[in-house]
């Protein structure tokens, strides 16, 4: 089974942090803590800057180690479960460090809300939990204090509006999660809460991660995915309303920008290769990015994907959330949707060590293109990627252009034409072929996009077709 934590913690970094000793950011506690004593470590650093708790080392930093590595898991998980609102946190991992195994239960910076424990708000100081002071607590509250609206228990809906089927995929990439059931696991995750004794509801995350149709409940969490032939929104358009839950819709998103990307050729050291119109993973990124932290409270507008002859927009609804701005989005984290930043981690999308926006930079940068543009609208949030476009539909000898791709006489005709006109329609293909039937000609132009050489745009009379 896959891990599920991104940070993969080595014996190495474990032995640095004991030669270091603690800090704000990092704890040290045996494995005869009480759950208490955890949970308030645990609070404590999650109203800090988050950081590390390494179970299994005694307080003077001497590896004590660890009877029952998966009880020790399982304690973590409970005591995140005490703090208020419960901490969702990456599952604790157990490493081995000179035959010794210790717990390392990780705290994300940036996480969304203050968090208490029995009413008492905790932070860190040094290498001490203490609790936070008046103008303290003030401050944070003001920074996190809102309630999210993914936490929000959705009472119109039951536990069977979750699928089980996609819930216990789930749990199988799992590695540390032991739950006696589906639905104690759901609420480990913060996707179900209790509603009365014996009833449980689904939280907003948990219908957006695992719903059977989240859109009967949230009709605007969707991504609508538009291709226009141009630089400038058009009549004519190749579209997709995407819906489902949000790794199904993750899936979807990428699989329609691969489907409508120009393909092409470049020169990088006296060789030529064969390029996208964007690095996939950059544009996959930011997807990722507008799915996991949009603003799922604000109602009747959708995430947009709009492909153009020169560029790629994704806008999310909602604003940067917390303390991050457009000057530190780099560097700066705060996650509005934790539960889902947290399952989509677990999922594979992201880490939840950051969210990609310095990988996406220097991506950008090494396939020679500009860096992604960030910017706030009235109310939302736009990610735009300037692409190789037009300079990828240069004329080449079609013999190169299309490599081992079978084509007849017709089709390689056709091509030529595109690359000269740069589309092509029915009637003009039927003009270089005049002895070939209307039927033969619609076949050859649909074969062409199958072989995914060209994209269809338009219906029925205002149809053509454009290199992909």
């Amino acid at each position: 089974m896959l891990s599920s934590s991104p940070y993969q913690t080595s014996p190495q970094q474990i032995a640095q942090w004991l030669e270091a000793g603690p800090s704000e950011t990092l704890a040290f506690l045996p494995e005869t803590a009480s759950p208490r004593r955890l949970a308030e470590t645990l609070v404590a650093l999650a109203n800090g800057h988050g950081g590390a708790l390494v179970l299994g080392v005694s307080s003077g930093g001497r590896l004590s180690g660890l009877a029952s590595p998966r009880e020790a898991q399982d304690r973590a998980i409970a005591a995140a479960l005490m703090a208020d609102p419960p901490l969702v946190l990456p599952l604790p991992e157990v490493v081995s460090v000179d035959g010794v195994a210790v717990c390392v239960v990780h705290v994300p910076p940036g996480l969304p809300h203050a968090y208490s424990l029995k009413g008492q708000y905790l932070t860190r100081t040094g290498s001490e939990n203490r609790p936070l002071t008046t103008p303290e607590l003030r401050s944070l509250l003001m920074a996190r204090g809102s309630v999210s609206f993914e936490s929000l228990p959705v009472h119109e809906a039951t536990r069977e509006d979750l699928d089980d089927a996609q819930v216990a995929q789930y749990m199988e990439r799992l590695s540390g999660l032991t739950a006696t059931s589906l639905s104690a696991a759901l609420l480990t995750r913060g996707c179900l809460k209790p509603a009365e004794p014996g009833r449980f509801v689904p939280t907003y995350a948990g219908l957006l991660l695992f719903g059977r149709n989240p859109q009967q409940f949230l009709p605007s969490a969707e991504i609508i995915a538009v291709r226009y032939a141009g630089a400038t929104m058009g009549d004519e358009f190749v579209r997709e309303d995407i819906r489902g839950t949000l790794p199904q819709q993750i899936r979807r998103a990428e699989a329609f920008i691969a489907a409508n990307m120009r393909r092409g050729w470049r020169i990088r050291s006296f060789e030529r290769e064969e390029v996208t119109e964007y690095p996939l993973a950059v544009a996959r990124e930011a997807v990722v990015n507008a799915v996991a932290h949009r603003d799922y409270g604000v109602r009747g507008d959708s995430i947009r994907l709009l492909m153009f002859s020169n560029r790629m927009e994704v806008y999310s609804p909602g604003r940067l959330p917390g303390h991050v701005t457009l000057d530190n989005l780099v560097t700066e984290r705060f996650s509005r949707n934790e539960v889902i930043v947290q399952v989509l981690s677990d999922l594979g999308f992201i880490e939840r060590l950051g969210y990609g926006i310095d990988r996406m930079i220097a991506a950008m940068q090494e396939a020679g293109l500009p860096a992604p543009r960030f910017e706030e609208t009235a109310n939302g949030f736009r990610v735009t990627l300037y692409g190789h476009g037009e300079a990828l539909v240069s004329a080449k000898p079609e013999a190169q252009r299309w490599g081992n791709v079978m084509l007849n006489p017709r089709q390689e005709q056709a091509l030529a034409y595109v690359l000269e006109h740069g589309r092509i329609t029915n009637s003009a293909f039927q003009a270089l072929c005049p002895d070939v039937s209307p039927e033969t000609i619609r076949r050859d132009l649909a074969d062409l996009v199958e072989k995914d050489l060209l994209i269809k745009i338009g219906e029925k009379r205002a149809t053509y077709y454009i290199l992909k």
